[in-house]
């Protein structure tokens, strides 16, 4: 199913939520709710309903566990699509063991029980119309976008939920797991972006196209980097860890990103998550034993492929 944004006029401000009977523009009252409550509260202060004492308790959401009174999160999960990629032409589309790769990322993200929505948000006609063959959700994106974090950004402003995923396309190995470590992550006080590790293997320590991560001892990011970090200098065995291209993101940090611009940091290791540790905004890592290989070249493709056709021979 093809989806067109709403008009902006409908859609609500950062930390906020649009729905029938609540018109944007609209600043909630504390934004520390989670959607179903804030939009409740924006009606009740909207009818004048006041001075009734007290909030019963649980009413008012910490801004990082998520389940209020709806008793769980409500997850949108994107996937950002580009068809114009520059490594590998057309790889959204490239099949992966006979199924399009994007098939692959759609269908293994809407296995997880956690996840209301998933939608692919697309710059491509071409692409909006796989979808819709397919079944999919999708929605056009602007072509201005430099990121997939802008392209969630945009679904965000149409769509109101607690937590926005975003889910790399180009991950064929994504499955059910990962998903719910993710929001495992996103469930802790105060975490405004999550994302997941894995331990690296020997082939990725050195490979730039592996992304690797280094964090202190509550779990925050302390960098991400295409080089082997940490560099073993003394030969100690150091530990090292891939980043892994899920995140997730609270509405307030999806805004403040795409306010900043392009960090250097982020401009020299053509990272989009550096601009969050460049300014200020703590990265919080889950780990999880399941790796994945994302499709950049025709050998990750072929690498990719060979791991699948395995599979299914051992099953």
């Amino acid at each position: 199913m093809v989806q067109a944004l709403p008009p902006p006029e409908l859609c609500a401000r950062p930390g906020g939520a649009a729905e029938e009977g609540v018109r944007g523009p609209v600043q909630f009252e504390d934004p520390r709710l989670c959607v179903p409550c804030a939009v409740r509260k924006t009606k009740e202060t909207t009818s004048s309903i006041r001075n009734r004492g007290p909030e019963p308790q649980g009413m008012r959401c910490p801004s990082a566990p998520a389940p209020c009174e709806t008793g769980r999160m409500k997850v949108i999960a994107v996937i950002p699509a580009r068809l114009a990629s520059t490594r590998l032409p057309r790889k959204m589309l490239r099949e992966i063991a006979g199924v399009p790769l994007l098939a692959r990322v759609y269908q293994a993200v809407g296995r997880s029980p956690s996840v209301e929505q998933v939608i692919v948000a697309t710059d491509s006609d071409e692409i909006l119309q796989f979808c819709a063959r397919q079944g999919f959700v999708a929605r056009l994106t602007s072509v201005n976008h430099r990121s997939g974090t802008e392209r969630v950004h945009e679904i965000s402003t149409a769509i109101p939920a607690d937590v926005y995923l975003n889910v790399q396309g180009d991950e064929p190995l994504t499955r059910p797991e990962h998903i719910e470590s993710l929001l495992e992550v996103m469930r802790g006080a105060g975490v405004e972006v999550g994302t997941l590790k894995t331990e690296a293997t020997e082939i990725d320590v050195g490979n730039p196209g592996a992304v690797k991560v280094v964090t202190d001892s509550a779990g925050r990011a302390l960098y991400f980097s295409r080089a082997a970090i940490p560099f073993d200098r003394d030969g100690i065995g150091a530990a090292y860890y891939k980043h892994l291209g899920f995140y997730g993101y609270r509405k307030d940090a999806l805004d403040r990103f795409v306010h900043w611009p392009e960090s250097l940091l982020e401009r020299s290791e053509r990272l989009e998550q550096l601009r969050f540790l460049e300014n200020g905004i703590s990265i919080f890592v889950g780990e999880t034993p399941f790796d994945t290989v994302g499709v950049d070249t025709e050998e990750d493709a072929q690498r990719v492929e060979q791991i699948l056709l395995r599979a299914g021979a051992e099953r």
